[in-house]
């Protein structure tokens, strides 16, 4: 007992132990953020074709049914006849009636059962739309680089409106001014002959003209749908007077056309990164 009560007697008189609680630190630091970055998204660029593409659903527009139509050679011009037969074969277009300038575009035309003539049974054409090789700020024009020239120009000067559809690389300040070819469509008989007149008449120009060949790798010529050649004219400098050159071309004797289509267009539409620009007169 007496063991007992000493053991009691000692836990009574210990002192007790002061609690202590750590805690750990705090941190009053701004977390660090990881940077991070948001990249934005361009439009899509648009090729050559898709502005082409444009200009040429554009164009068609215009056309209403029951009308006789121009149909144009090339690149651009493909685009118009595959959204005419778009148009027909869904019904949204009826009575139309097609006149091809090439025989390219004529079977273009058939293969999408678009209805076909010729001059000779419609010489009055509501409209024709085509496109152009260049485009100078009047609105005339080079064309016939595709070798269609003869029967563009007989097609579109009888059409009551002619809508010039291209993109907007196809703008120059004076024709000529792409350095790219002008053509002229001569006979087979002497076409070295009319190469050199052609050459020595725009010589102040920096003219030089070449025969058009069949292929890059082509040493035979180039022979248009009309059984003709053509003489391609580079020029250095643009063309000052259009329609005094135009003349002179054609006062040489086996020319049979050339590629300026002067004061023919009433519209062109130009496609371009921001859209379709309608340029009148």
């Amino acid at each position: 007992m007496a063991s007992l009560s000493l053991q009691l007697s000692s836990l009574h008189h210990t002192s007790a132990t002061p609690l202590i609680i750590r805690t750990a630190p705090l941190n009053l630091r701004a977390p660090t953020l990881k940077p991070f970055s948001i990249r934005s998204q361009s439009a899509p660029v648009l090729s050559q074709d898709d502005l082409k593409k444009l200009a040429a659903d554009k164009a068609v527009e215009s056309v209403k049914s029951g009308m006789i139509l121009g149909l144009g050679t090339g690149s651009t011009a493909a685009f118009v006849v595959d959204k005419l037969g778009q148009l027909i074969s869904t019904g949204q277009l009826s009575n139309i009636i097609g006149i091809p300038t090439s025989k390219r575009t004529q079977e273009q035309a058939a293969s999408l059962n678009i209805p076909l003539s010729t001059l000779d049974k419609h010489p009055r054409i509501d409209l024709a739309i085509d496109g152009a090789d260049e485009v100078d700020p009047n609105l005339d024009l080079v064309k016939g680089r595709g070798g269609a020239l003869l029967r563009e120009k007989m097609v579109e000067a009888a059409s009551s409106s002619f809508i010039v559809v291209a993109d907007d690389s196809k703008l120059v300040s004076g024709l000529g001014g792409s350095g790219l070819a002008m053509p002229v469509e001569v006979v087979q008989f002497c076409w070295k002959y009319n190469l050199v007149r052609l050459e020595e008449l725009f010589k102040e120009l920096g003219c030089e003209a070449k025969l058009r060949l069949a292929g890059d790798s082509s040493e035979k010529p180039y022979v248009t749908d009309n059984g003709n050649y053509i003489v391609d004219l580079y020029f250095k400098n643009p063309i000052k007077d259009g329609f005094g050159a135009g003349k002179e071309i054609s006062a040489l004797e086996g020319v049979v056309e050339h590629g300026l289509f002067l004061g023919m267009a009433t519209s062109v539409l130009i496609a371009g990164k921001t859209g379709v620009e309608v340029m009148t007169k």
